[in-house]
């Protein structure tokens, strides 16, 4: 499968997102690779919108199964949730389960006056949860053995890898 180049997905999204933006719309990435693509989304959508990255280990439903995962990240939200815009930014929507994860840890912070969802790959099929993206960078069938992964590498650059997982 030939994949789509990222930061291509990125500026598509930044031209879509960025006349829906309010000046009371913040950026949220979730760990990891969605906070990747909202570092590089913020400064195509406004360079002064505030943003944060947000860490869903504990809010997952499979916790108590597998555990704490062992790349841990901290959430950083330099605004307040409550009342804000919120545009939620991952790599890859799969099952929904992330996102739902990633809502409920919001929701801790505050409640916010909306939450709209950009993702830069949207996996078609095997959707768990009636979660769907407002903003697409792309939609992919993909075999159930293989996962899509956001990469960056040390010059910070981003690429999508295909990962057999069987």
């Amino acid at each position: 499968m030939n994949l789509p180049n990222p930061n291509e997905l990125l500026a598509q999204l930044a031209a879509v997102i960025k006349p829906t933006l309010t000046a009371n719309t913040v950026l949220v990435g979730m760990h990891t690779g969605g906070v990747w693509a909202a570092d590089y989304l913020q400064p195509l959508l406004d360079s002064h919108m505030p943003h944060g990255s947000l860490d869903i280990s504990f809010y997952r439903d499979d916790f108590e199964r597998i555990g704490l995962h062992a790349q841990v990240k901290p959430t950083h939200l330099p605004f307040e949730v409550e009342g804000r815009d919120i545009l939620l930014i991952d790599d890859v929507l799969y099952t929904g389960r992330s996102v739902r994860a990633a809502m409920n840890a919001l929701f801790d912070y505050g409640r916010p006056a909306q939450i709209r969802l950009a993702v830069l790959i949207d996996r078609i099929g095997d959707r768990q949860l009636p979660i769907a993206a407002d903003f697409v960078g792309a939609a992919l069938p993909v075999p159930a053995h293989q996962h899509i992964h956001l990469v960056r590498d040390t010059q910070l650059q981003l690429a999508l890898k295909l990962v057999d997982i069987s």
